[in-house]
């Protein structure tokens, strides 16, 4: 009785005490929250990057940067990808919590949105092409110059405020440096973190010693002063405990700047190995298999985003299909005003880029009042590009029906059938057979016009090239893969296209 009596008890206190564990386990989990931050990794490197040898895997001195407060906050981490200069209006639009992209910390973006304290400043360096004996010392010098930048950067604000100067805009800093490699540009106007990883260690290229303003980033939050206040906290703590420092010392990015910013004018011993692993992966001169081994390394990559790609195409043929039919049948059948209304948007959407609807219906949609119709990445890829191929198919259906006579049409009714019937049994089918090679053609077309989507944070074919293309400074190789790509994307629908129009021919073995 006495060890049953004292089993009972041990029994009770490890029931108890594991209750305890899995409770405050349950709470725990309930406390962490998701931190959802976006960057373009076609930015490359030092900012956010993925690794060479693991793609899936992002690394950059802001990549350690967000992970550091996201240990600090106690936050579950949710990476999103966006294009540069639309990360702003994503934020503001809701598809994430922060940004930190190297995002300068400027008068009218305060105004927009909330700026975390600074955690980097740094200032503009200029890059021109390693023969040009040209000295820069000034923004005078460059007068009658061609001159490149980032897009939407603090660099091109810089050039456009100084008369004279040629600006030439870029998405990727990456396709600036390749253009003055072959002499298009005189000169590179860039962040110095950019042309310390892009231009350093290249031989064509040659660093103008001069530094140009100053960059102040920060991290871009969302409208909420708690979140605000946290990751200030976590930032102040970073910065006190050093942490932020030693990020900035493993890849090479401590100045004089920084220090006196941060009051910290200790002189650092430690070695940059961040940096020296990317210089020595850039300088290494590399052999025809390790090439091929480069290249089947973003074969998941690439195949990920192809799928996408035709995912996007085919969801977007369908309901442009769908919705052009509709629209024709209502412009010639139906009437007035219904026939005036669908030909007028039919040509408002003709008449527009398609490039404005994606903005319009991703960015500006949700603004609207009383409407505030928020879709995401996908679905409105998908809005966008079959409402804007549906008014060009509305064009071929209406070539295609008025290719059948009316007589047709005439004498079904006076069979006794009605217009809805005659339509769906008569001269629809018929419609249909004449419009299908150019349905194929615009389909094939699309495919190509998904690559617009990239503004909208989608990572379709062509985005993952330039994120491949921007990260391996291999263009040609890189493009090259991804045209064969596109064209065995279209090839099946090609010949599909084919056997359906011999099938559904209305002439058939030559009578």
């Amino acid at each position: 009785m006495v060890i049953r009596k004292y089993l009972l008890i041990i029994v009770y206190i490890v029931s108890f005490n594991l209750s305890f564990v899995i409770a405050s386990s349950l709470a725990f989990a309930k406390e962490r929250q998701t931190l959802k931050w976006a960057a373009d990794t076609e930015s490359g490197a030092p900012f956010v990057f993925p690794d060479s040898r693991n793609p899936n895997k992002l690394i950059g001195f802001e990549a350690e940067i967000i992970e550091a407060i996201g240990k600090e906050l106690n936050f579950d981490l949710e990476f999103v990808q966006n294009q540069w200069d639309f990360l702003i209006p994503g934020m503001q639009r809701g598809d994430y919590d922060v940004a930190i992209n190297g995002i300068e910390i400027t008068p009218d973006r305060k105004e927009v949105v909330n700026f975390s304290i600074p955690y980097y400043i740094t200032f503009e360096q200029l890059i021109v092409n390693a023969n040009d004996e040209s000295n820069y010392h000034t923004l005078a010098d460059l007068d009658g110059k061609k001159v490149g930048t980032l897009s939407g950067s603090l660099a091109e604000r810089i050039l456009r405020g100084a008369p004279g100067i040629i600006v030439r805009t870029y998405d990727s800093e990456a396709m600036s440096f390749s253009d003055l490699e072959v002499n298009r540009l005189d000169a590179v106007l860039i962040d110095q973190p950019v042309a310390l990883y892009y231009a350093s260690w290249n031989k064509n290229l040659k660093i103008i010693d001069v530094p140009f303003g100053e960059v102040v980033y920060g991290i871009v939050i969302k409208d909420d002063e708690k979140l605000l206040k946290d990751i200030n906290h976590a930032l102040s703590k970073l910065i006190a405990t050093g942490k932020l420092r030693k990020i900035y010392d493993d890849w090479n990015l401590w100045n004089d700047v920084m220090a006196a910013h941060f009051n910290d004018r200790e002189k650092s011993n430690a070695k940059p190995y961040r940096f020296e692993d990317y210089i020595r992966e850039k300088g290494v001169e590399s052999s025809f298999t390790d090439i091929i081994k480069k290249y089947w390394s973003y074969a998941p990559r690439l195949g990920t985003a192809a799928v996408i790609t035709l995912q996007l195409s085919i969801l977007s043929m369908v309901l442009a299909i769908v919705f052009g039919l509709f629209l024709a049948l209502v412009k010639v059948y139906a009437p007035n005003p219904f026939s005036t209304m669908a030909s007028l948007f039919i040509e408002l959407i003709r008449g527009t880029p398609l490039l404005i609807q994606l903005f319009f219906i991703y960015y500006a949609l949700p603004h609207i009042p009383y409407i505030g119709i928020k879709l995401d990445p996908f679905l409105a890829a998908i809005v966008s590009l079959g409402i804007n191929y549906a008014a060009y198919e509305a064009e071929n259906y209406r070539a295609g029906l008025y290719s059948v006579s009316r007589g047709q049409l005439e004498a079904a009714i006076s069979l006794g059938m009605t217009k809805f019937q005659a339509l769906k049994y008569i001269i629809i089918p018929q419609a249909l057979r004449m419009v299908i090679p150019p349905i194929t053609n615009d389909f094939i077309s699309l495919i190509k016009d998904s690559s617009l989507v990239s503004v909208i944070a989608m990572v379709e074919l062509t985005k993952e090239y330039d994120r491949i293309a921007s990260e391996s400074l291999d263009y040609i190789g890189i493009g090259i893969i991804v045209a064969i790509i596109y064209l065995l994307l279209g090839l099946p629908f090609v010949k599909l296209s084919k056997y359906v129009e011999k099938k559904f021919s209305l002439i058939k073995n030559g009578k």
